[in-house]
């Protein structure tokens, strides 16, 4: 009898039209603006080497432009293809399809890491945040953003009875397939958990009603949602940390190569367009510029 997959779900947007069907022209230019905003408050003013956990098509790349290297990784190619052709393919930018589960990298290799509109997708927040921590270096910075169980409309409907699940108990709630939503107080303990020490804490798109967007234009919604951020009353539908790595090391990033074997942590070797993992001999396909670790080519 096979043996249960005990792995976790992972949300896959392979070939989605996430770009065009959720954010380009539908109505989104508010949280787009207000979250570039909120990124440029908690990103340092320098750095090495960023991870961008769950880029999908690029969105967001273009606010790390302090760092002098990105890394973009996301589970789908198609999404990665789009930002690469808006992006480039240059040394700066390098494109990683993998999960966030088992990272390809060497440990310690970043100085700064985000997660942008992904963890709500992820069923397994320990394991995910402990492989973002294994990848930077002590003292690197982690900016998060989560989707906030506590906000004011799951409260509002929990009061009139029109959702069963309680905006109030710590645990996450899956109101969707892999969609969850977490208690700002879940998060800080997962955070800490993981090695990461809680900076700050800010609630984000005070503003996320359609009706209000239709009729205020969006940049001054965005300004206003920058003054109400520092009220730091944490009811709004996301929220975004910033994090640092814990460690007595601050800031000795690991210059060595960057990838090994997501499934061994073994050195990798190139031979053509083919990574190979010099412990177990299994290989993975660099795809027109894209390191694809989905699968080893022996799968």
């Amino acid at each position: 009898m096979p043996k249960p997959d005990t792995r976790p779900r992972i949300c896959d947007y392979e070939g989605s039209n996430y770009r065009t069907e959720f954010w380009e022209g539908r109505g989104r230019d508010y949280e787009d603006q207000v979250e570039r905003l909120t990124l440029r408050k908690l990103l340092p003013p320098r750095g090495k080497r960023l991870m961008e956990v769950g880029a999908g098509f690029g969105r967001l790349t273009s606010e790390y432009h302090n760092y002098e290297q990105v890394v973009l990784v996301d589970y789908s190619l198609s999404q990665l293809r789009y930002a690469q052709e808006q992006l480039g393919t240059s040394d700066r930018f390098v494109y990683v399809a993998a999960d966030a589960y088992h990272l390809p990298f060497r440990a310690g290799v970043f100085d700064g890491a985000t997660i942008i509109r992904v963890i709500h997708h992820i069923a397994d927040v320990k394991a995910a945040l402990g492989e973002v921590r294994r990848v930077l270096a002590p003292g690197g910075t982690l900016i998060l953003e989560y989707a906030n169980k506590r906000h004011i409309k799951a409260m509002l409907r929990y009061a009139r009875k029109q959702q069963t699940w309680s905006p109030y108990t710590l645990e996450p709630v899956e109101f969707v397939e892999l969609n969850f939503d977490f208690h700002p107080r879940y998060m800080r303990q997962r955070l800490n958990e993981a090695g990461f020490t809680l900076q700050h804490s800010i609630p984000v798109s005070f503003f996320r009603l359609d009706a209000l967007k239709q009729r205020v234009d969006a940049s001054l919604l965005a300004r206003l949602d920058d003054l109400l951020q520092r009220t730091g009353l944490h009811y709004t539908p996301s929220v975004f940390t910033q994090s640092i790595a814990a460690g007595v090391s601050p800031n000795q990033l690991d210059t060595g190569s960057l990838f090994v074997s997501p499934l061994t942590g073994a050195e990798l070797s190139r031979e053509g367009d083919v990574l190979v993992c010099q412990q177990t001999g299994q290989r993975w396909a660099i795809r027109d510029g894209i390191y694809d670790f989905k699968a080893p080519l022996d799968e």
